[in-house]
């Protein structure tokens, strides 16, 4: 076999060709092949061995993903995009240290709609997990590998100040949590601080929500209640279940190679993202773009798919390492998976223009004419736009702090009938473009 040949320059049919035939080979005599003496002997490419290798250990995660899908249909009766994204997020336990963000799963469910069930079972299948039924600060820093929050109620209270500022910052790497802490010295006590990285896996549950910001930080999947009678009778047996035993031994054993497939070298997504990114308009052909970067010609098509998909900012940030995760278990399971981003995140922008007030502001100033309107006009209008409620609130002098806040007035004077302003539609309109 010519140099050539060993070193891969060959054209893709050709070395298709080459592959497939040593993989029929090595598939029969598997010894044979064993160490790269035994290789060189049997005349066997390196790179054709590398193939082989990289191919069985894709088949393994692929199985691995499957195997959670089936644990979770086994005792969980939910659609199928929410258990794409539960066994995605379970397999990224295993590696989310090498991810710059995590996202945080929260389950919203009303009584007996499985949420304990849910929550017991994703932390068995986690990288090191434990359930806990309360939560306090110093628990969520001190401990390590994946947590499970179950009864997750109450957290928005004033006692849960300094955990809810702990949880908002833990799925992000890089953020340290300081403590002061007394230690006995020659010279007698001194204070010493403490650090620690807050950073890693968490799901939480509870019937009546999470606040804004920790809910930005969340991939909600809302959880329904069962009349199937497997699933309202089957009982929790997860420690016998060989399913749940399979997967563990994969995840846990020299078989996985799923943390050397995921390594730092080939999964920094983030950087390569940003020079696909940085690259994007000066892309005019794949050649072109290959002489611009780095990426593989399977990480180009990866990111055009992002890309196009419009998902951005901190939705961006929390599928990213499910996007990464999903592309190497499948190509169809990382489209399933982006075409499950795209309808949450939509949902989720059509939530946020309902809800925020802000957005509604926007959308008032924007539909204004360019000469001056009352400030009870646009109460009035504003209102409209927010539909039924009680809207008490809302008034002439919430009005006017609002248009103030978002710097949207050019100029105001007061008349007989009261105060009147002119206002930036233009900024409003544009403003509003974020939010579409």
């Amino acid at each position: 076999m010519s140099d050539d040949m060993i070193g891969g320059n060959i054209d893709k049919k050709q070395k298709e060709a080459e592959y497939f035939k040593w993989k029929g080979t090595i598939d029969r005599n598997p010894d044979y092949y064993q160490t790269e003496t035994d290789r060189i002997a049997h005349g066997c490419p390196e790179w054709c061995w590398d193939k082989y290798n990289e191919e069985l250990e894709n088949d393994n995660i692929k199985d691995i993903f499957d195997n959670i899908k089936e644990a979770i249909n086994y005792y969980l009766d939910m659609p199928e995009d929410k258990k794409t994204i539960i066994a995605l997020w379970i397999m990224g336990t295993y590696i989310h240290d090498k991810f710059e963000t995590y996202p945080y799963i929260f389950l919203n469910a009303m009584r007996g709609s499985g949420k304990t069930r849910t929550i017991k079972l994703i932390t068995k299948l986690s990288k090191d997990g434990e359930m806990m039924m309360s939560m306090t600060e110093a628990g969520l820093f001190r401990t390590k590998g994946t947590l499970g929050i179950d009864e997750f109620e109450g957290h928005a209270s004033k006692e849960k100040q300094a955990l809810r500022e702990v949880l908002n910052a833990s799925y992000k790497k890089g953020v340290k949590i300081v403590r002061m802490k007394k230690k006995k010295t020659i010279d007698g006590e001194n204070i010493e601080a403490e650090y620690f990285e807050s950073y890693r896996p968490i799901v939480m549950a509870n019937i009546w929500g999470v606040e804004e910001v920790l809910g930005d930080r969340s991939i909600t999947i809302i959880l329904e209640k069962s009349n199937n009678d497997h699933f309202t009778r089957i009982i929790e047996n997860y420690d016998d279940n060989p399913i749940i035993k399979n997967i563990l031994l994969l995840l846990n054993s020299d078989k996985c190679r799923l943390c050397r497939v995921v390594s730092p070298e080939n999964i920094k997504n983030d950087t390569k993202w940003n020079e696909y990114v940085k690259n994007k308009t000066a892309l005019t052909t794949l050649t072109t773009y290959n002489t611009l970067t780095t990426l593989t010609t399977q990480e180009i098509e990866m990111f055009d798919k992002i890309y196009e998909s419009g998902i951005n900012g901190r939705d961006l940030e929390l599928y990213f390492p499910l996007f990464t995760i999903a592309n190497i278990v499948s190509k169809e399971t990382f489209e399933e998976v982006l075409e499950i981003a795209k309808n949450n995140v939509e949902a989720k922008r059509e939530e946020d223009v309902y809800e925020s007030t802000d957005i509604n502001l926007y959308q008032t100033v924007s539909e204004c004419s360019e000469g001056f309107v009352s400030i009870s006009g646009l109460v009035s209008s504003m209102r409209k736009h927010m539909g039924d409620g009680n809207w008490d609130w809302l008034n002439a002098k919430w009005m006017g702090r609002g248009l103030k806040r978002l710097n949207l007035v050019i100029e105001k004077k007061r008349m007989s009938d009261g105060r009147y302003v002119r206002v930036d539609v233009p900024k409003a309109k544009k403003q509003l473009e974020m939010f579409k």
